[in-house]
């Protein structure tokens, strides 16, 4: 029987992402795979580029009542259900590093016999993920600081408002140009200076092209090098906007900054940008902040109140490459791609069984 392959539609708002692309979709059926696509008006691609490259249009939501056999393939975190998971799923779910509710999601696998391989662990032999958003995360999270920066020179009392939709990268860039200028004539004349720590990763990178792309080069980047010696670092207070860029392990990062190090005279930091995002995890190195932000509410303030300088906003949006979804999707389904096309041997091939060693391990701690 044909591996048959079911594209969830996504239900957390503003994700427009697919981890398949009709193009994708049409190899996977060109190779003997049966591939169902739920409808979803959000998504980047249209139901009907879908259904053109051949792939069968199924009933939003249609995935609870699938066959158990079929594999659902979806991109964020699955809708709240408080039922057993008998299916198995290739998501990004974010349970393996103890976040809030990891044992929830893992106990409700366990009961109903599914599997997750989760996204964030398909690795290849040298332990390298075979697919991500880095760059496209990395570029949003780069763009999106930038202008919050500039809301903040010139409407310090008044909240952000919610991010614009954009079609494509080259609007995404004219747009924050535009929000930059008369920010930077306010400010003096002098542009934004930036740090972006894990720069030389495709986060940082992602980052630093975005910034370069809008005339910005005032930018401090860093990586291992610069901090191996631990935090603090009195460099990002130093720094108008700070963007995190560092992939985070399992292990304690030290913190890069604390409210000590942003109570000092002469700050100029008003924007975190926290790419990573993991508030939750015990990983975090911006432990000054413990949720999430979102596109409608893009900053939140620090934990508790800074008695000193401007106020820090943090940018913490865990679904940033949605802002370009669909140059991030089609890199990433092309990514994913070779992947895919050997799930009908799962039970043999590396990334899958790395996957499960990891999801079977997880679940035994349940």
């Amino acid at each position: 029987m044909p591996t048959v392959i079911h594209l969830r539609a996504e239900t957390k708002p503003f994700e427009r992402r697919s981890p398949l692309s009709p193009k994708t979709a049409k190899a996977l059926l060109d190779a003997g795979y049966i591939v169902r696509v739920e409808r979803c008006p959000e998504r980047i691609y249209k139901d009907e580029e879908f259904e053109a490259a051949g792939a069968e249009l199924v009933p939003t939501g249609s995935w609870k009542d699938a066959p158990t056999d079929n594999i659902i393939l979806g991109l964020k975190e699955l809708p709240d259900v408080d039922v057993p998971l008998p299916h198995t799923h290739v998501t990004f779910l974010h349970v393996f590093k103890k976040q809030t509710g990891h044992e929830i999601w893992l106990r409700r696998f366990k009961e109903g016999g599914g599997t997750l391989y989760d996204l964030e662990v398909l690795t290849d032999e040298n332990n390298r993920r075979v697919a991500s958003f880095g760059y496209s995360a990395g570029y949003a999270g780069a763009a999106i600081a930038l202008f919050s920066w500039a809301h903040q020179v010139l409407h310090p009392d008044t909240p952000q408002g919610p991010v614009p939709s954009f079609d494509d990268t080259p609007a995404l860039v004219d747009y924050v140009k535009s929000a930059l200028e008369p920010a930077i004539k306010a400010n003096g004349g002098q542009p934004p200076k930036i740090i972006i720590i894990g720069a030389l990763g495709r986060c940082g990178k992602g980052a630093t092209e975005f910034c370069r792309q809008t005339g910005q080069e005032n930018i401090l980047q860093w990586d291992l090098a610069e901090t191996k010696k631990g935090g603090p670092f009195a460099e990002i207070a130093e720094s108008d906007i700070f963007i995190n860029c560092v992939y985070l392990g399992s292990t304690p990062t030290p913190p890069f900054l604390t409210f000590d190090s942003l109570n000092v005279p002469g700050r100029r930091l008003r924007v975190v940008s926290d790419v990573s995002c993991d508030p939750n995890s015990p990983s975090n190195p911006i432990p000054v902040y413990s949720t999430w932000s979102d596109f409608k509410n893009p900053t939140l303030p620090t934990s508790k109140p800074l008695e000193q300088g401007p106020e820090v906003r943090i940018i913490a949006i865990d679904h940033l490459p949605t802002l370009i979804a669909r140059e991030s999707s089609d890199e990433y389904s092309s990514l994913l791609l070779p992947s895919l096309l050997t799930l009908d041997k799962r039970d043999t091939e590396g990334v899958w069984t790395r996957a499960e060693k990891i999801f079977k391990e997880k679940v035994a701690e349940v």
